[in-house]
């Protein structure tokens, strides 16, 4: 994945989930606090337009930093 902002490409982190670990990799992404994160998540899920799809799409999309460090390895052998 390319890298952004502080140079943390955008992945799910199993290590530390909640759930799918969709809110762990957006907080490491954008460099914010995990809780703020997944209050941001919870209080977005009761707005006329609801975060459970864009959250599932997430889900599915990003990749977990593990299968990507795995990927690396197998990759650069």
């Amino acid at each position: 994945m390319e890298k952004r902002l502080g140079g943390t490409p955008l992945f799910r982190i199993k290590s530390n989930k909640m759930i799918g670990g969709v809110a762990t990799g957006l907080a490491e992404y954008f460099n914010l606090d995990v809780t703020l994160v997944r209050v941001l998540l919870v209080v977005a899920f009761f707005t006329p337009i609801p975060a459970v799809i864009p959250y599932i799409v997430l889900w599915i999309v990003m990749p977990t930093k593990e299968s990507a460090q795995i990927a690396k390895l197998i990759i650069h052998q």
